[in-house]
């Protein structure tokens, strides 16, 4: 069985788990927390970020890897990626934008603003991980604070920027969808849409997700605030919609034969 080393509530995780359901491959999800996860991403092969995705003939680490991994076992008429190369770059590259500004923005934004409420970030935070990491976080929380203000270049004032980012990327991806298109690139639901609609999930918090998400009715009131603006936001119901859609059950497809 595949092998799928994650934190919970990482949205690039959230895009390699939606992709491997919804190819219908079976993977065992190994959860770990954050700082932890770095030793478990190395023993498994990868580097030092999850998702990392243990398969029978290779370590495919990054969430963009795993989808164009995936993409690569299915009947063609339903893989996320066009098989025309102008098209296919087209939509690779907006992946890789949203890879880069929305992913890490979002993430940060909502990782500054949860800091101070402790309690409930771990609550949903260390769903499913080993029961003795969820002690090590919980009674080393000033190191992980550290931890990860490290590793998320976290500094005074920097959500300010984050937001600014994350705005700027909601109206790109607003923009692009004025003209009545269903999807971001074109008629079919494809790479660009599952990777908005996971990535956007640190400012949506959608109800569908790979591990239950906080809902704006427990979040303080200025996060809250923050959840429904974004989820007001055109690009947001886009992403509400697509979660919707296409996050269930019912849109499994069938893998390609070997």
């Amino acid at each position: 069985m595949l092998r799928l080393i994650t934190i919970p509530i990482s949205h690039y995780c959230e895009k390699a788990r939606w992709a491997l359901e919804r190819a219908g491959l079976d993977y065992r999800e190994e959860r770990h927390v954050q700082g932890v996860h770095q030793l478990a991403a190395r023993r498994a092969g990868g580097g030092v970020t999850v998702p990392v995705l243990v398969t029978p003939e290779r370590v495919v680490a990054e969430s963009a890897e795993i989808l164009e991994w995936v993409d690569e076992r299915l009947e063609r008429e339903q893989r996320l990626f066009p098989a025309e190369a102008t098209e296919r770059h087209g939509v690779q590259a907006l992946c890789r934008r949203l890879d880069e500004q929305l992913g890490p923005c979002g993430r940060r934004l909502m990782y500054v603003n949860m800091f101070p409420e402790r309690q409930l970030m771990l609550s949903f935070n260390n769903q499913g991980v080993p029961a003795w990491e969820d002690r090590a976080i919980r009674w080393g929380w000033p190191v992980i604070k550290r931890f990860a203000a490290r590793v998320l270049a976290i500094s005074p004032g920097v959500e300010v920027e984050d937001e600014r980012i994350v705005w700027r990327e909601l109206d790109n991806v607003a923009a692009l969808l004025q003209d009545g298109r269903p999807y971001l690139c074109g008629e079919r639901f494809g790479a660009a849409d599952l990777t908005f609609a996971a990535l956007a999930a640190s400012v949506i918090v959608p109800e569908d997700y790979g591990t239950p998400l906080p809902q704006p009715q427990s979040l303080p009131p200025q996060i809250a605030a923050l959840v429904e603006r974004a989820r007001a936001h055109p690009a947001g119901q886009f992403a509400l919609r697509v979660i919707a859609e296409q996050r269930r059950a019912e849109h499994v497809v069938t893998p390609a034969p070997a």
